[in-house]
């Protein structure tokens, strides 16, 4: 007697196969911090959930959830801090979530942001795997996972959901998939401003490829011409979300077009080349304690600058170079909340492509041991970092 023949795996069970190292890898790093964190909170008599879940903009998050836009604050000083700052897609999803489940609509930010940092974490996997191998793909989402700030990807941030839109619409781009780069990237762009380097790459990969293919020569005219109605398509929706939201926000405030930066003014946030945190760096030099940390800040940002030139020096594709440069430019060169960096930085993941690769070179045992070993120390950094002044 004979066996019945198995079905054939479907593509996405393949691809999950594929990426089963990475996932699995990543979850135990988060589930690592996440026990770190409970016991730490515990010992200083503060609550876990409450730190991922009902602080800084969670809040925020949460009462655009509840509440929907107008909600502002006016502080002393005379400025406002109105949540029509942050974008639309999380906090609809927390309200969908509390419709449909007994979930409040902290409770639904976390299981947002589990759920789209496993995402991202396989999006990361997804893309390096398509530029570098599967080795390098499966490192890559592990050193996303360690990264001293990588307890955000949990709590109930945008972080995690604008880097898995984010990455799977490059990966889309990569293959060729224009229609669905274009819906993602109109996600991401209602996910956080930054959404602008996904069409910025989604951009510049859609001309790239239409002159290459313009200089080589077409295959033929109708098969072109479907491929140029693809790309036109995509370059078409890709910044419908981000300016949707914009050009609402003006409307309701009344400001016009640029009504948004005059909300972000509000929270002395706006874009000026750098210059309001190198000031701030400088200021750090002033006495000794201090100028540990201005080092310390000096040495991240070459350390950033130097990660990028070597992405450019390995050849990645422009798509994943000009999303990188965006999201640093627009990280590095905000005029508040300096100490909102680290994490403004954590969906630029193509910068860590050159240590995935090096940690790919190495032996499975030692690679393994260099991750864990990371990894311990960002659990106790993530509950520590948590427990104090934790992320603005």
């Amino acid at each position: 007697m004979t066996e019945p023949d198995r079905p054939a795996a479907t593509p996405l069970a393949g691809a999950l196969r594929r990426a089963a190292p990475a996932l699995l890898g990543y979850a135990a790093v988060r589930a690592l911090g996440l026990l770190a964190l409970a016991v730490w909170s515990a010992a200083n008599g503060k609550s876990a959930h409450q730190l991922l879940s009902g602080r800084w903009d969670s809040l925020w998050y949460t009462r655009v959830a509840e509440l929907g836009y107008g909600y502002e604050v006016r502080l002393p000083n005379g400025d406002v801090h109105s949540n029509l700052a942050f974008f639309p897609l999380l906090p609809w999803l927390e309200r969908i979530g509390q419709a449909v489940t007994p979930l409040s609509y902290a409770d639904t930010g976390l299981l947002v942001s589990a759920v789209a940092s496993l995402a991202a974490a396989w999006g990361i996997f997804a893309v390096a795997d398509h530029v570098h191998g599967r080795r390098a793909g499966i490192c890559a989402a592990l050193v996303w996972a360690v990264l001293p700030v990588g307890v955000v990807q949990l709590m109930a941030y945008s972080e995690s959901l604008f880097t898995a839109l984010a990455a799977w619409s490059l990966y889309a781009v990569l293959t060729g998939r224009w229609v669905t780069a274009g819906l993602l990237a109109a996600f991401a762009g209602l996910t956080r401003p930054v959404g602008a380097a996904v069409v910025a790459a989604l951009w510049v990969a859609a001309i790239t490829s239409f002159v290459g293919e313009r200089r080589r020569g077409g295959s033929s005219p109708g098969t072109d011409g479907a491929r140029l109605w693809r790309r036109a398509l995509a370059m078409i929706i890709a910044p419908l979300g981000a300016a949707g939201y914009v050009l609402w926000v003006g409307h309701r405030t009344g400001g016009g077009p640029l009504g948004y930066l005059d909300v972000q003014a509000g929270w002395r946030n706006g874009f000026d080349g750098g210059y309001a945190f190198g000031r701030f760096v400088a200021e750090k030099f002033t006495s000794f304690p201090s100028a540990l940390a201005g080092a310390a800040l000096v040495v991240g940002v070459v350390l950033i600058l130097s990660l990028y030139v070597t992405c450019v020096r390995q050849g990645q594709p422009p798509a994943l170079l000009v999303y990188t440069g965006v999201v640093v430019a627009l990280a590095l060169c905000a005029s508040s909340y300096f100490g909102s960096k680290p994490r403004l930085l954590l969906p630029a993941f193509p910068l860590l492509f050159p240590p995935a690769r090096a940690l790919a070179r190495l032996r499975t045992s030692r690679s393994a041991l260099v991750a864990g070993g990371v990894a311990v120390a960002s659990a106790v950094y993530g509950a520590f970092w948590l427990n104090g002044s934790g992320p603005p």
